[in-house]
């Protein structure tokens, strides 16, 4: 299996409009984050995990020309945004796109994206195939690849992450159960959100991934949807223990 992180920043970005922090002025490529989603080859099978709204750039930056399918985590716009974009996946292998999310952020994207959805479809508009995430307890099926739904809460939002043989991913979270910190154990490889030092409604801090980390005792770890307040990732990086990382867009492993 092989990873590649798209995008290791949170929703606004790294640099964010209008701010002229350290992190914001960083000549580091490191510091330079698009927003969250990693690209997964897997049996042969190209996934990405999440669309935001840099789903473009991505796609072109990371030289991605075939796509099989797209799994969502949760409906927020800087994980679906990039929806649209998948058309050209469509012209090229002329095919429809398998879309995997929970019932409820499905039908947010048919709310979002109702011209895709639509009875007569304006020509060119991406043609996709719905395909409802109804467990969280027991792996779906992605073309023939099992994936483990992971529950997580976003604040009140119950959000997933996924389990792909020993590859774990989660982002966009601040609290897992015992379940889900069990389905952790035995992986590689897991990516956990660490949004910051300081405490915030919605998402792990750096300690408290840390911790989570640390329980879970994969060979490996990194952490993404990262924001400016973090730091520098230099800095930050040499802080951590040698087996957790920092992601970076374009940082790519095998698993």
């Amino acid at each position: 299996m092989n990873i590649t992180f798209l995008g290791t920043g949170t929703s606004s970005g790294v640099p964010m409009i209008g701010c002229t922090c350290a992190v914001c002025r960083s000549l580091d490529h490191r510091d330079h984050r698009l927003r969250v989603s990693v690209h997964v080859v897997v049996d042969g099978l190209s996934l990405v995990i999440d669309s935001g709204p840099d789903f473009r750039q991505q796609m072109l930056r990371a030289r991605i020309t075939h796509l099989d399918g797209l799994l969502f985590t949760h409906e927020h716009k800087d994980h679906t945004a990039g929806l649209d974009d998948i058309r050209a996946f469509n012209f090229r292998q002329q095919t429809d796109m398998p879309v995997y999310g929970e019932p409820r952020v499905l039908r947010q994207l048919q709310q979002e994206f109702a011209y895709i959805f639509a009875e007569h479809k304006y020509p060119g508009v991406p043609r996709v195939v719905l395909h409802p995430i109804e467990r969280d307890d027991e792996p779906f099926d992605v073309l023939g690849v099992p994936v483990l739904p992971l529950r997580a809460m976003h604040h009140k939002l119950p959000v997933l992450g996924f389990r792909i043989g020993n590859f774990c991913y989660l982002t966009d979270a601040n609290h897992l159960g015992p379940e889900t910190r069990a389905q952790l154990r035995g992986a590689d490889v897991i990516v956990l959100n660490a949004l910051r030092r300081e405490q915030h409604i919605s998402h792990f801090t750096l300690a408290q991934a840390i911790e989570v980390l640390e329980e879970a005792a994969p060979k490996r770890a990194y952490l993404t949807h990262i924001s400016h307040q973090l730091g520098r990732h230099a800095e930050v990086e040499a802080e951590l223990p040698p087996w957790i990382r920092l992601a970076y867009d374009g940082l790519t492993i095998s698993c």
